[in-house]
């Protein structure tokens, strides 16, 4: 149960015309510096709980401000963060980054919104619970929130950043949201068009919420992986990615995935995997392009019968890959997220086919025959099942509401500035939704970024996202995105023997399929080493340890990577001890064991060559004139540089294998 909560992760006011004509009393608001953000200065705002019910009392809102002059300006910039449960003071910096191009005169305002981080956040201690139905959770989970459960829909959010308005006396807004921030933006655009000045909305969600039965996600399977394929990327894997997938989740719903996963350790442990966790893994692949890299050939070699891959793939996904001495620190982009306010926001805010006021046997039946009223072929590759299970649908059948529920249909949106960016291979808000917002603003600027996922300005590495954000505050035309290579291509499929390898040229079969062997586990691990690095979204700590796809361990220090019996395929193990100064990998002896290996030794790491001896055959030859160099290239990827990934250390592998 943890492990769903953890994938979905996602008064009586005056009227605003008399709040506005006493901003000088507001700007009394005392600011001091920010212990986590330089630059900015902090305070805090109290609004009520529960605008509908004054007895309810007050939240604390907290507000980090970074000034676009020496004095507060007319106009600023407010930053929303995702979720909902995100806390948005940790990322003050990276906002400010992203929209340096909008901070010419207008100030920054940050804000933990409410129940997140530092405002007032949600507690439910039965979420803590295990091996407890995800309906009973939830609505124990409501009744420990209590009456002011329904302060924290949506609504209330968007009342808040306009008290955050008038309080510091800002004439106009400019919302800049990702994710869940650009739903909240947009129905601050809706209520209060006349205090907006414009919109950027990253990775967009509609103004009327999520759709409960996952269907734009499971929708935008198709387009997001024909591109991932395109340019016959998939050529050697498959001919139809999402056809396997539809074969391999038919398959899961009759029986789990089950196989053999190897720890940091090399210990063997028993995995298994089911339609619905593999449909998480493929939402998880739109945050880290190694996931989705990977999944073609993962899935491929499972239908075929080789489960380890896939299983792998999974345990990577959540982040239970590599083995690390010590659990590292959250990293910025999921800090304090806020199960508890998730649940919360989700519930009241989403528009379930149901009657509020049935009881939750009665939700629930009303919503199983809303998902009988649609054509199978609207869940596809997955199902009906497969869709309800992967959302808080049946666990909001329980929940017992505080608020109405929202519109069927949204207001209309106000015609002003409006950039919207969508990655190609968004899965969470895919790019169908962010056309449909952007039909509903005339001016508005919708920009695509191919091979990227969601977060736009966080993920998409080719600086197209940032030149449109800072064209669109220069008044300039905001240009579609040229040409992109897509730089993590599809993995090839996982050898099963050495016997499925080509020898190198120039050595005997079977020292030949070893020599190319060894090479393929160098590159299966730096691919490893990349992915994890991704999924945490921050350096490894020293010490990580992944284990070889068929048996034995890869051990990662400040000053050694040491293999140990480690084997990408099988009976070929490998062992040494390569030096680390500085972040790079030397050269080092590697000694080839294992029961199909020629046995041997071969130094990897010196330039482009490499050389050794392999059942008494000398060698030394470059990497690029061996008869498999051409393919291997193919799919390589690009090493973790810092002006790529900024919040990732240099991949310490990557030129292993030139």
């Amino acid at each position: 149960m943890r492990r769903r909560l953890a994938i979905l992760l996602i008064a009586v006011v005056l009227p605003a015309s008399a709040l506005g004509a006493i901003p000088v009393g507001a700007r009394a608001l005392t600011f001091s510096a920010c212990p986590h953000a330089p630059g900015f200065s902090c305070t805090s705002l109290s609004v009520p709980a529960l605008r509908s019910d004054p007895a309810l009392g007050t939240i604390d809102l907290h507000i980090a401000r970074k000034l676009g002059g020496s004095t507060p300006s007319a106009d600023a910039v407010v930053a929303l963060a995702g979720g909902p449960g995100q806390s948005a003071l940790p990322l003050a910096n990276d906002f400010a980054g992203a929209m340096a191009s909008a901070l010419h005169g207008r100030d920054l305002i940050v804000f933990d919104q409410r129940g997140t981080g530092e405002s007032d956040p949600l507690s439910c201690p039965a979420l803590g619970a295990d091996e407890v139905a995800l309906g009973t959770l939830v609505e124990q989970c409501a009744k420990q929130i209590g009456p002011a459960r329904g302060g924290y829909a949506s609504s209330e959010s968007v009342a808040d950043i306009d008290a955050i308005r008038q309080a510091l006396g800002y004439e106009k807004l400019v919302l800049y949201g990702t994710s869940y921030g650009t739903k909240v933006a947009l129905q601050y655009a809706q209520t209060y068009p006349s205090h907006l000045e414009a919109l950027v909305l990253d990775s967009v969600v509609s103004p009327t919420g999520i759709e409960p039965f996952e269907l734009p996600t499971l929708k935008a399977i198709k387009p997001v992986f024909s591109e991932l394929c395109s340019q016959r990327a998939c050529a050697g894997i498959t001919s139809s990615p999402v056809a396997d997938l539809a074969r391999l989740a038919s398959r899961l719903a009759r029986r789990p995935l089950k196989g053999i996963v190897y720890d940091g350790s090399g210990r063997r442990h028993r995995a298994s995997l089911d339609e619905e966790q593999l449909l998480e893994e493929l939402v998880a692949g739109d945050l880290n392009p190694a996931l989705r890299a990977m999944t073609p050939a993962a899935v491929r070699s499972a239908l075929a019968g080789d489960s380890a891959p896939l299983l792998r793939l999974d345990l990577l996904s959540e982040g239970l890959v590599p083995n690390v001495p010590r659990k590292p620190p959250a990293p910025q982009s999921a800090q304090a997220i806020d199960t508890a306010l998730l649940i919360d926001t989700t519930c009241e805010d989403t528009a379930y086919p149901w009657k509020r006021s049935s009881a939750p046997s009665v939700r629930l039946a009303e919503a199983s025959a809303a998902f009988r009223a649609l054509p199978s072929s609207s869940f596809y590759p997955f199902d009906a099942a497969t869709a309800a299970n992967a959302s808080l649908l049946p666990g909001c059948a329980h929940w017992p509401f505080s608020s109405p529920a929202p519109p069927a249909a949204t207001g209309a949106l106000p015609n002003v500035p409006t950039l919207i960016l969508s990655g190609a291979q968004d899965l969470r808000t895919p790019t169908a939704g962010a056309r449909r917002v952007a039909a509903m603003i005339p001016e508005a600027h919708l920009l695509v970024v191919p091979y990227t996922g969601h977060s736009v300005l966080g993920s998409d590495l080719s600086g197209c996202a940032k030149i449109a954000v800072e064209s669109f505050f220069e008044g300039a035309e905001v240009f579609p995105c040229g040409p992109i290579p897509n730089l993590f291509s599809p993995t090839p499929l996982t050898p099963t023997s050495l016997g499925a390898l080509r020898p190198v040229a120039g050595l005997p079969a079977r020292a030949g399929r070893t020599l190319h062997a060894v090479l393929d586990t160098m590159i299966d691990l730096d691919r490893q080493v990349i992915g994890a690095t991704l999924q945490a979204e921050q350096s490894l700590p020293s010490g990580s340890s992944f284990g070889g796809l068929r048996g034995g361990y890869a051990r990662i220090t400040a000053k050694t990577l040491r293999l140990h019996r480690f084997s990408f395929i099988p009976g070929v193990q490998l062992e040494g001890a390569f030096p680390v100064r500085k972040g790079e990998v030397g050269a080092a002896t590697v000694h080839i064991k294992g029961s199909a290996a020629a046995h041997g030794r071969i130094v990897i790491g010196a330039g482009s060559a490499v050389s050794g001896v392999l059942e008494g055959h000398r060698f030394h030859m470059g990497t690029a004139s061996a008869s498999f160099a051409s393919a291997a290239r193919r799919w390589q990827w690009p090493g973790l540089r810092a002006d790529l990934l900024p919040s990732t250390s240099g991949s310490p592998l990557h030129a292993l294998v030139p």
